[in-house]
């Protein structure tokens, strides 16, 4: 939190926009009249082969290429983006002198664009800004296009790689780094695959549930988290259910954009901490890891009467409880509708089931103790305490909902 707070107790903040949100179904079709505001005359598009396949791509460039901004495009975006990712996709932009940049797909894309800016405009490794507000130049104009309703990079001044060496993942962050534009067109979203709604949708509740509870959250962030859980838990189902749904659709991306914002205040908790080496030793991936983790450190962050009573709050924003109902039972309640949510998507419900031995449970809680993530969590987590929360997850003694 803040050391600035009001005599009720609240944290003060500082929060300054940096990015214009255009959001709305069709959006996609104004990419070229943003982009010649900025201005922009050069643009890489940083995007994967599937977000090609999709035809999303092609309009993109048709976009630019109507009021004459020449593209240039790199399709070499890997899930969990390493530094070696990085380093491919600055190449091409020196070598083709762009003067902008375009993310489009998931928070990978995103991510690598970002990271790209930083190396391209500021030199150096991506383990130099490992932190916040390490750039000392400023950065080319970014605008971010996902196709995904999960990681709200979009919203986001961070970027996060992992070393290619030691698998550690960074979170690369610089108020420059911003996106100027979020160009958030739910149409893109309908042609995910089902498996990528499930995962990012996850990750998207996951950030709302972490972000109202950690020690830096402040009253703003509050807002977009219980706004985001409201808007992405009520309808996580639907898209599943009806995956053409456009309403559902926007509804979870306007979520995912929301905790992004929080994120970008508040940051994240013992969750994510928990479910980084889980991706990066396992292979699990990211939206699966921080599900398995999440109800299991919701439980053990409600032993803090203020998280308690955040979760609560929360818990009440997405309708399962009552506002008066005892934060003990709004806790369970919330960990237990977490837990049901990888039921209803048809995934495993235990790190076991996922591929993790219990052996390997004493180093991954080591290295989760050392996430950055985990010194926001409101109850601090030690090697140990990660311990049980992996045995916990190993094979889940509670019934969810």
């Amino acid at each position: 939190m803040s050391d600035a707070a009001d005599r009720d107790g609240m944290p003060g903040f500082d929060w300054q926009p940096r990015t214009r949100m255009v959001f709305g179904p069709g959006t996609l079709n104004r990419l070229g009249e943003l982009a010649r505001d900025l201005p922009a005359t050069r643009m890489l598009i940083v995007t994967d082969p599937g977000i090609a396949a999709a035809g999303h791509l092609s309009r993109a460039c048709r976009a630019l290429e109507a009021v004459g901004i020449e593209t240039v495009v790199f399709e070499g975006v890997h899930e969990n983006p390493t530094t070696r990712d990085v380093g491919a996709c600055v190449a091409v932009a020196r070598r083709e002198r762009i003067d902008g940049l375009v993310g489009l797909g998931g928070g990978s894309s995103l991510d690598t664009a970002k990271g790209c800016n930083f190396l391209l405009t500021n030199g150096g490794r991506m383990q130099d800004y490992w932190g916040s507000g390490k750039a000392t130049r400023p950065m080319l104009p970014l605008i971010a296009i996902p196709t995904t309703a999960g990681t709200g990079s979009e919203c986001q001044s961070y970027a996060l790689i992992a070393d290619a060496e030691t698998h550690q993942k960074m979170a690369c962050g610089d108020p420059k780094a911003a996106a100027r534009i979020a160009l958030l067109d739910p149409e893109l979203t309908v042609s995910q695959p089902r498996r990528v709604t499930i995962c990012t949708g996850i990750d998207a509740i996951a950030h709302a549930v972490e972000t109202a509870v950690t020690r830096k959250r402040t009253p703003f962030s509050l807002l977009s988290a219980r706004e985001a859980f409201r808007l992405t838990l009520g309808n996580f189902a639907r898209v599943l259910e009806a995956p053409e749904d456009l309403e559902a659709r926007a509804a979870m991306q306007l979520g995912a954009a929301y905790a992004g914002i929080a994120i970008e205040t508040s940051m994240l908790g013992a969750a994510h901490s928990a479910a980084n080496p889980l991706t990066a030793h396992f292979n699990v991936v990211h939206g699966l890891a921080v599900g398995l983790m999440l109800p299991h450190v919701v439980r053990f962050n409600g032993s803090n009467p203020t998280a308690a009573l955040g979760y609560r709050d929360l818990a009440a924003a997405g309708g399962l409880v009552a506002v008066d109902v005892a934060p003990a039972d709004a806790v369970e309640t919330l960990a237990r509708r977490l837990h049901g949510l990888l039921t209803l998507a048809g995934l495993p419900v235990s790190i076991a089931a996922a591929g993790v031995p219990d052996r390997a449970i004493p180093e991954l809680a080591a290295e989760a103790a050392r996430q950055w993530t985990a010194t926001f969590n409101p109850r601090c987590a030690s090697a140990s305490d990660f311990e049980t929360l992996y045995a916990e997850a190993f094979v889940p003694t509670r019934d969810c909902e």
